[in-house]
């Protein structure tokens, strides 16, 4: 359980509740027609991020609706053809006749760009649907769709196609439910693929739960041989979200803080905990919406965090007042989510990625610092291991600070100086180029050969690098390995890191198929995942997939990637007279054959690496990479089944 600090200005009613809702609440602003011409600039893209899109901003329209407090349940449903479902139990969109369209409300927000309760006074007081669009955009990308409005006791229909109704919306029935109902199938005309994927679902509802408190949203999938079934509810709303971020971590004070603030127009809610790691995790919503680029509401937070610890620390004499902790120092090792609920939300650009409403800050600012302070003068130890604890990553910093100007001036971190094990193409454009990261010297000697020099470097690494999971920034300065790659890649490490200093386009990591290649493999994401991890976000790191057998018959040459294509090529050639060779090392290859199968852009597979959860990015390295031994034996005991054949 979490300390629980409320401050309530104004009765939650007033934030939460609304009376009035119905067909005068929705305004027209702009008509349809546009968005099946450019669907991009409506969701982004129609690849699988897009496509995925259209169930979150049905689903938006219903947590409206709960956090308008007439909606506790949302049941979201892949159906068998492939379709999808989303009920809620709000309101119901409104059914009567629009005054100005002479059609049904519900024909409105479905047919019209910017039509909703979102724009006047009386639909919504707080929403995360800023711009509206969200129904009617995904009725113009479907091939079919079918709203059904349960409302009154009485139950209402209509059908689209690609966004032109079949008929107007007709009373079919009566009901003692009440809520909303869409079910659509996505256009394969638009979309590059429409074939949902659970796990994403899964990950964004999650999501969702956590930063409503009470909301349950229920995900089945019913798809033949894909069957499964999920519900997420958190009673204890962001505080749950912090304890499941900080999960296997060893904490600094006994429970997370909680700290709530009310006003008439907005809401406050911050959670965190610090933990003995050296990673800072803070996640800003505002309305439900992921402010990735931060905003006012998380400036506050910071702020609020310095002062209130470097106060404390002069109270209790355990810093000087020139000595005071910075930024960095007192957020090392904190969890926190900062979530706020608004009325008029301002998102600089068209991402809506970064809050800009002014009044935000000092909201956020006052409340922490008000109730931290409060905790710590009541928690004097937890208030000492903490400043102890800033004091300590105070002294490492200053330490990768001295580091790190050492090897500057020695043209180790910054400078046209290139390791000299680095094998460099001639290409100058960074588009063009890529770099393999190779283990070993033997390995390094045979991609030297077999590359093109044209366009592709490589990069020999002696060993395993340091394990940055346990290591502060001035360990991970002095680790040789790690600063060949910071020198060679140019885009430099953390606040430092600029993406147009890039020297590459793509980083591939080429280890051997063996145990010792996969914990080198995953030693190097862990370092990109930490220290680079734009690099991974955006797309430039790899996976090489170097053959596993080579099969020969005669003349004839194949190679199998894995024991299934292996099974399969064998069957093809029959068993007699055929060759069977099994790569333990990219070494065994000559150079001719690891161009062909692993180097060459016409026959090579290459495995992208991305983060579609953060969450589970961060949870998956501090298990595997993390202090703590028994979650790692834990986790190989519950996977073990997953490996076939081991080399050892």
């Amino acid at each position: 359980m979490a300390k629980k600090v409320e401050n309530v200005e104004l009765e939650e009613e007033s934030l939460r509740k609304t009376n009035k809702y119905d067909e005068s609440d929705i305004q027209v602003l702009e008509g349809l027609e546009p968005v099946r011409k450019r669907p991009g600039m409506y969701i982004g893209s129609t690849d699988e991020r897009g496509l995925h899109h259209l169930i979150v901003e049905i689903v938006d329209n219903s947590v409206d609706e709960a956090l308008a407090g007439h909606c506790d349940k949302i049941m979201v449903d892949i159906n068998r053809d492939g379709s999808v479902s989303v009920l809620d139990n709000g309101r119901g969109i409104p059914t009567g006749m629009h005054k100005t369209e002479k059609k049904s409300a519900v024909e409105v927000v479905l047919t019209k760009l910017h039509a909703g309760g979102k724009f006047g006074n009386g639909g919504y007081k707080v929403s995360g649907g800023l711009h509206g669009v969200g129904l009617s955009v995904v009725n113009a990308l479907s091939e079919w769709l079918e709203v059904e409005v349960f409302q009154n006791g009485k139950q209402f229909k209509q059908i689209y196609n690609r966004g032109i109704p079949q008929r107007p919306l007709a009373e079919v029935g009566t009901t003692d439910r009440r809520g909303t109902k869409i079910t659509f199938m996505p256009d394969s005309d638009i979309f590059e693929t429409t074939n949902f994927n659970y796990e994403t679902l899964k990950n964004r509802f999650k999501e969702i739960a956590f930063l409503n408190k009470g909301l349950t949203i229920e995900l089945a999938d019913s798809r033949p041989g894909q069957e499964k079934r999920d519900s997420f509810c958190y009673k204890g709303g962001i505080v749950e979200f912090v304890d499941y971020r900080n999960k296997n971590k060893t904490k600094i004070f006994p429970e997370a803080i909680y700290i709530r603030k009310i006003s008439k127009t907005s809401e406050v809610e911050v959670a965190f905990q610090y933990n003995d790691s050296y990673v800072e995790i803070i996640n800003a919503y505002a309305n439900n919406i992921n402010t990735e680029e931060g905003g006012t509401h998380l400036v506050g937070f910071k702020n609020a965090l310095t002062k209130v610890i470097n106060d404390t620390g002069l109270k209790l004499k355990l810093i000087k007042e020139n000595e005071k902790l910075s930024g960095d120092d007192v957020r090392e090792g904190i969890v926190a989510i900062v979530s706020v609920k608004l009325t008029n939300p301002q998102f600089e650009g068209q991402t809506k990625t970064k809050l800009g409403n002014s009044e935000m800050r000092p909201l956020v600012e006052k409340a922490v610092t008000e109730e931290f302070s409060t905790y710590l003068e009541e928690h004097p130890k937890e208030a000492r291991d903490l400043i102890t604890k800033c004091i300590t990553a105070q002294r490492a910093r200053d330490a990768a600070r001295n580091a790190k100007e050492l090897t500057r001036r020695k043209s180790v971190l910054e400078s046209t100086t290139l390791p000299g094990k680095l094998a460099d193409c001639t290409e100058k454009d960074p588009k063009f180029c890529e770099i393999f990261i190779v283990e070993g010297d033997s390995a390094g000697g045979t991609a030297k050969q077999g590359r093109d020099r044209r366009f592709q470097a490589i990069l020999p690494l002696r060993g395993k690098i340091l394990n940055v999971e346990k290591a502060r920034l001035d360990r991970v300065l002095e680790n040789a390995e790690i600063k060949a790659m910071i020198t060679a890649f140019g885009c430099g490490i953390n606040k430092d890191f600029d993406a147009s200093k890039l020297r590459y386009d793509k980083i591939i990591c080429m280890t051997d198929a063996d145990v010792d290649g996969s914990h080198i493999r995953i030693l190097l994401l862990t370092f990109f995942y930490r220290f680079m991890r734009p690099l991974v976000e955006e797309g430039h790191v790899y996976i090489a997939q170097p053959p596993l057998y080579k099969i020969s018959k005669g003349k004839q040459v194949i190679y199998a990637y894995s024991d299934k294509e292996l099974e399969k090529t064998l069957e093809k050639l029959g068993k007699k007279g055929t060759e069977v060779q099994r790569y333990k090392g990219l070494g065994e290859m000559s150079h001719h054959q690891l161009w062909e199968t692993t180097m060459s852009p016409e026959n090579r597979i290459l495995k992208q690496v991305n983060v579609d959860d953060a969450y589970e990015c961060d949870r998956i390295f501090n298990l595997l990479m993390g202090e703590d031994p028994s979650l790692r034996r834990e986790f190989i005991e519950q996977n073990a089944g997953l490996v076939k054949e081991l080399d050892v």
